[in-house]
């Protein structure tokens, strides 16, 4: 089993606008690509275009369609790792090839320690980690901890790639640990939210709530109705995601 480090001196992650993501999935194929030619590739496709096709993909977004009593609206919601402060993923794990970096708190996978047992993936409350059917162990985001870490890169480009490829600027990369960063306070002003905070794992991740959107009730047209309050937010969400 693997520890935890004790603290992390920058809590790396990704603050996601509900209110702005359109559901194009260009974080989704840019995350594909990267991966599929960066230290860790590739990501398999089974049968890619059979009637039973499958794949290993790190980041999936997910569309929903709900009335909240206001009228019906499509909800897009992007999910990949949530890089916790308290990985269970990480403790779970028999061989230690799943670990947090000490520095900036990103989990990552040593997938040559990885033996693809899959105790992970249980452990996983959020459902980030996937079995490579052609590898044969374990992937998940890595907030594209090799473009990070890449000096050669330009400055533009040593962010996640679903961030520099995100068409309507929904996805925001930083550091959650300093109260002073443009993610930090993104979220203080939005009312960001972490994804099920009774699971204990502490997610640095963040979510913010649709600031509003088109209400078609009570005969008004292209009226706004305010979104619900965080948590009223968030107990929606975790009804959506369980079912």
């Amino acid at each position: 089993m693997t520890a935890l480090p004790a603290s992390t001196e920058r809590r790396l992650g990704l603050v996601i606008d509900l209110d702005t993501c359109v559901g194009c999935q260009a974080c989704a194929v840019a995350c594909k690509q990267w991966n599929d030619t960066g230290v860790a590739a590739p990501l398999s496709d089974v049968d890619p275009y059979g009637p039973e096709a499958s794949g290993t993909w790190l980041n999936r977004v997910h569309s929903f369609e709900a009335d909240d009593g206001k009228g019906g609206f499509t909800l897009h919601f992007p999910r990949s790792c949530l890089h916790c402060d308290n990985a269970p993923c990480v403790t779970v794990c028999p061989t230690g090839a799943s670990y947090k970096r000490r520095a900036d708190g990103i989990v990552l996978v040593d997938e040559d320690l990885c033996i693809g047992c899959g105790l992970c993936a249980w452990a996983c409350p959020y459902g980030a980690r996937e079995l490579d059917e052609a590898s044969g162990v374990m992937k998940k985001c890595t907030l594209c901890a090799d473009r990070l870490d890449n000096p050669h890169l330009a400055a533009e480009d040593r962010i996640p790639a679903c961030v520099r490829t995100c068409p309507t600027g929904a996805r925001h990369y930083g550091d959650l640990a300093d109260p002073a960063s443009e993610v930090s306070l993104l979220v203080a002003a939005r009312g960001g939210v972490a994804l099920m905070p009774e699971s204990g794992c502490a997610p640095t991740n963040r979510y913010l709530p649709p600031r509003e959107r088109r209400s078609t009730t009570a005969g008004q047209p292209g009226a706004t109705a305010p979104a619900a309050a965080p948590q009223g937010f968030l107990g929606w969400l975790d009804r959506m995601l369980a079912g």
